[in-house]
């Protein structure tokens, strides 16, 4: 039962309904119970035991760290890494080990040895397990840290791990932030019901109107590589990272406005990425929230361990302070980005094109930062004005692309393959002679894409300009509200929820952290 199908939206009608129909006190039940019937209707059946376990495993975990005196700090570590193996044990074995087995495989061929000196095993995965793993592992480091308080109530964390809108892509949440929401008793909202509405509908169009036909020629071009050399791949390529973002980032629309018709707000996952002018403000700006996961669970505690203490002490004395200090946050950088990459799929395609790849992209950018700023100068430009900056978003778009390359290839071979065939033949003539027509999309289907992605881009730069900048923290108003009012005018009223953008994966945050939690407890 996909997010856009007509069975989902007569799920999500009748359980809209009967929400705001009986007692405000048995809401939550009815969420839970809506929840585990999601599951079922997707198949998912017999794949809840996963996430039941991850929920139970968590919620014992945070009621024995709850019942543990501060004092038997050994006992209280123990429970956390236990109950830590537990959940990434089992998301490992639902989408890591033919991983392992690959690489082992790979190895071995390398070095004389057998094709296939291990078998795989595949496994049937539940719906968002990353999502929930990652949001209820946050929850158990929250309350062993003293941020957050254990639930007594095993089906209200369910609830919390089994929220069925963000099973289907997130985004990640916070326990202490965002999960008494959905305990809460919510009074039936004409304005923001309607409003939710409308950020779905904008979540559809941007999913079915545009990443829809996007793929038609994405998948041609990727399809046969061999036969659309040169321009074509680099074509694909930026088709693909359109498609990529109108699909996620819709589906986040259609996932946050349904949960605020229900008078439940998640945080932004998307705040116009491409209009970034470094990588590491597009991370800023793309999948926010896991990248604030990844820095307030992977980051900090990394960088203020034993291993990487003695570390910094290391290389400041034989680099300097100031270079010493750079260098052993790019380690723990190389850590975090390698955990990013593996987390998108077990495949070494994820891990260069969605981990390694952007960390060499930001630890250039900030090595080069210096001497292009003294150029800048030397030259009398100005590094904000509109024609650098305009030159920027256009260079990390393009980085963006070549890791997009790698992540939508068939293979981390086929990905080099893409390279070779893109700088092989010299074609630009094919964006103007008719050639793109003949990959999947007539001349009307191409006219509405194309209107289609104008009228994002100018959603895109109107919130944007009422926005600001992502660098600080700020709150903005959905994409609903520019979407559907300014362009689909299917309401007459403005879209007043909002929500807040963390900073994310930046070499700056990590050296300056927001978040005075962590600040508090981890030092």
């Amino acid at each position: 039962m996909g997010i856009t199908s007509f069975y989902f939206l007569c799920f999500f009608a009748v359980l809209l309904v009967v929400y705001y129909c009986i007692p405000r006190k048995f809401q939550w039940g009815f969420l839970l119970m809506g929840s585990v019937a999601y599951c079922l209707l997707a198949g998912q059946g017999a794949l809840l035991l996963y996430p039941l376990v991850s929920v139970g495993a968590c919620y014992a975990g945070a009621r024995m760290l709850s019942g543990t005196p501060a004092e038997e700090d050994k006992r209280r570590r123990g429970i956390l890494i236990v109950t830590i193996l537990v959940n990434v044990g089992i998301l490992f074995a639902l989408k890591y080990v033919n991983f392992l087995v690959n690489t082992l495989n790979g190895a071995a061929a390398l070095f004389g040895g057998p094709k296939e000196l291990v078998s795989g095993v595949d496994f049937l995965a539940p719906l968002g397990v990353s999502f929930y793993t990652f949001s209820l592992l946050g929850y158990v480091i929250d309350v062993y840290y003293g941020l957050a308080d254990a639930q007594k109530n095993f089906g209200k964390l369910a609830l919390y791990g089994l929220y069925f809108p963000n099973l289907i892509s997130g985004p990640i949440l916070k326990y202490r932030e965002h999960a008494e929401q959905f305990f809460a008793s919510h009074d039936f909202d004409y304005r923001q019901v309607t409003q939710g509405l409308q950020r779905m509908i904008w979540g559809f169009f941007k999913k079915l109107v545009i990443a829809e036909r996007l793929g038609v020629l994405v998948n041609t071009v990727y399809g046969d590589y061999a036969s659309y050399p040169g321009a074509y791949i680099w074509v694909a390529t930026g088709c693909y990272a359109l498609q990529l973002y109108t699909d996620f980032s819709g589906c986040m629309d259609i996932v946050l406005g349904l949960s605020q018709s229900l008078g439940i707000a998640l945080p932004e996952n998307f705040q116009t990425p491409f209009f970034s002018k470094s990588v590491a403000e597009y991370w800023r700006r793309w999948h926010i929230t896991l990248g604030v996961w990844m820095k307030d669970y992977v980051f900090y505690p990394l960088l203020r361990s034993k291993l990487f203490t003695n570390l910094n002490q290391s290389f400041k004395k034989k680099f300097g302070k100031k270079r010493g200090k750079q260098y052993a946050t790019f380690t723990a950088m190389f850590v975090l980005w390698l955990t990013v990459g593996i987390w998108h799929g077990g495949d070494w395609k994820f891990v260069i094109g969605s981990g390694l790849l952007h960390w060499f992209y930001i630890v250039m950018e900030e090595l080069l930062a210096p001497p292009f700023a003294r150029l800048n100068a030397r030259l009398h430009l100005d590094g904000e004005g509109r024609f650098l900056s305009g030159v920027r978003i256009l260079r990390t778009f393009f980085l963006v692309c070549v890791g997009d390359l790698f992540f939508r290839a068939a293979s981390l071979g086929d990905a080099f393959a893409m390279l070779g065939e893109s700088a092989r033949v010299w074609n630009p003539q094919i964006l103007w002679d008719g050639s793109l027509l003949q990959l999947g999309l007539d001349g009307i289907e191409t006219a509405v894409t194309v209107l289609s992605l104008l009228l994002l881009w100018a959603v895109s730069l109107r919130q944007r300009n009422r926005c600001g900048s992502p660098s600080r923290k700020s709150r903005f108003p959905s994409a609903g509200f520019y979407g559907t009012r300014s362009c689909l005018q299917l309401f007459f009223w403005d879209i007043t929820d909002r929500g807040t953008v963390r900073r994310s994966l930046s070499i700056r945050d990590f050296r300056k952290s927001d978040s005075k939690d962590w600040k508090t407890v981890v030092n």
